[in-house]
């Protein structure tokens, strides 16, 4: 059986059996109670396994696990303390992301790849505004039109808006005061730097799922110091369309010894902030069939109330580190917390929550039948790796020296969607100039601009295609297909 040591007490060791890691989990509690090392330890453990890592650096303090920790007392005495008989001192093996290209490798993927649900979402759009939006998306798939960059589908909009009428009957009505409001909102976008996610190169998959030379399994950090600041919803759209791409291309894999591939989502709530009750339904469908294809996903949050019930009770392994009761809201936020365990006639786990310090955590695992362990008071073990950030030289070393370095740093601006429609109107034009003869005017039988470049795009582009994309359960391009 392959095992992962979370930690301990004077009594004994709480070891999680790999083979349950593809049940998820969750990290909660209040800021500076021990969050981050604990998630540093578990990204460790699974790493030793060979199972691949992605997780978002919040605070920046993630990077230290590309280097070896360094002996100190308190590590020595919580090492003695927790009996472990094989710690050791180790880097894992890291690549640095960084949507904004600033501390890692480039992260993109495609207008068309994300999908409108998502993208609704990010936008904050409203029911018209969606409707908009998905006619949008079906007539770019239905025609071959490729919105691969924000200008794509800022052009495609404006086609639609200049095309409303010819378009009606086969789309509904697409009103210039949605298609001007959505406009805004991706300008709004741009400005917060969602230009550098949406292009190509697009991010493979497969990048996040690899180990190393010794089987280890590559930890991949995104920087997202940046990104949870500056666009929060980006941010959430991005781990949403992540984690929907990787259930759209994985394959099955049943039971097995130990995941594929695990996932922290840190500050977790921002992915259920405001979203509407479609697309929690469809985290919801996903998180629980996404073991099946040996994934793991983790939530890291200051609460597990910030996670949907219906989310929350799919999740096997709990760590609660300590919650602090200053309001009556705290106080009942608590005692919901504790009854989330299964109960331990040793300890008031309500009261404990309260006196867990820095380091300690309540925790309870999934036995090998899937039922959860009575919660147990624990130590967190120590890291292997080093406590805290990389230093700016150290993090441009590993940039430099990574298998991914100049795959994806230049970026590639291919003929799609705003080329096209560009080259199509300029067409338009140069037609329009030629029948301003005073006989052409009078002749009835012709075709509206708009008409003609509707048959001209469907002929030209719709047939370099051949078929209509297939898009799966969140929207994102079925099979991860581009």
């Amino acid at each position: 059986m392959q095992e992962i040591l979370i930690g301990g007490n004077e009594a004994t060791q709480i070891i999680m059996n790999a083979a349950m890691g593809n049940r998820h989990g969750m990290i909660s509690g209040a800021t500076g109670t021990g969050k981050t090392v604990t998630l540093q330890i578990l990204a460790e453990g699974y790493s030793r396994l060979g199972v691949p890592v992605f997780m978002a650096d919040i605070k920046g303090d993630l990077s230290g696990i590309a280097k070896p920790g360094k002996a100190h007392e308190k590590i020595s005495e919580r090492i003695a303390s927790i009996k472990i008989a094989d710690f050791e001192f180790r880097a894992k093996p890291t690549v640095f992301w960084d949507i904004f290209a600033q501390n890692g490798h480039p992260v993109r993927t495609t207008i068309s790849d994300m999908g409108p649900l998502l993208l609704s979402h990010l936008l904050e759009l409203n029911d018209t505004q969606s409707g908009v939006l998905y006619s949008c998306f079906k007539i770019a798939d239905e025609q071959g039109l490729l919105l691969l960059d924000l200008k794509d589908l800022r052009s495609m909009l404006s086609w639609m808006a200049d095309n409303a009428k010819e378009l009606s009957s086969d789309y509904g009505n697409i009103s210039s005061a949605s298609v001007g409001a959505m406009q805004r909102r991706l300008l709004v976008l741009e400005e917060q730097g969602a230009s550098h996610f949406f292009g190509e190169p697009a991010i493979q998959i497969d990048d996040f799922c690899r180990t190393d030379f010794s089987a280890n399994g590559v930890i991949s950090i995104l920087d997202a110091t940046d990104l949870t600041s500056k666009s929060p919803r980006l941010y959430a759209a991005f781990l949403l369309w992540l984690l929907s791409d990787l259930f759209e291309t994985l394959p099955e894999v049943g039971d097995a010894d130990r995941p594929k591939l695990v996932l922290f989502f840190d500050e977790a709530h921002l992915l259920f902030d405001r979203a509407p009750r479609v697309l929690i339904d469809k985290i919801e469908q996903i998180v629980r069939l996404i073991r099946s294809k040996g994934v793991g996903v983790y939530f890291i949050s200051q609460s597990p109330l910030d996670i949907p019930e219906d989310i929350l009770g799919q999740l096997g392994l709990k760590i609660q580190h300590a919650l602090r009761a200053y309001t009556p809201k705290d106080r009942k936020t608590i005692k919901a917390v504790a009854e989330t365990f299964r109960s331990n006639p040793k300890l008031d786990t309500e009261t404990v929550i309260k006196e867990l310090k820095t380091g300690e955590a309540l925790v309870s695992v999934l036995n090998t039948d899937g039922s959860p362990t009575p919660v147990e008071r624990i130590l967190i073990r120590p890291p292997e790796s080093r406590i805290g950030a990389l230093s700016a030289a150290e993090r441009s070393e590993a940039i430099a020296r990574s298998p991914y370095k100049g795959r994806y740093d230049q970026s590639i601006d291919r003929e799609s969607a705003y080329e096209m429609l560009k080259q199509k109107a300029a067409h338009l034009a140069e037609q329009a100039a030629q029948q301003e003869k005073p006989e052409t005017r009078r002749s009835s039988g012709r075709q509206s601009a708009g008409e003609a470049l509707l048959k001209s795009a469907a002929r030209s582009i719709g047939s370099q295609i051949g078929r209509q994309i297939i898009r799966g359960i969140m929207g994102s391009l079925f099979g991860g297909k581009r």
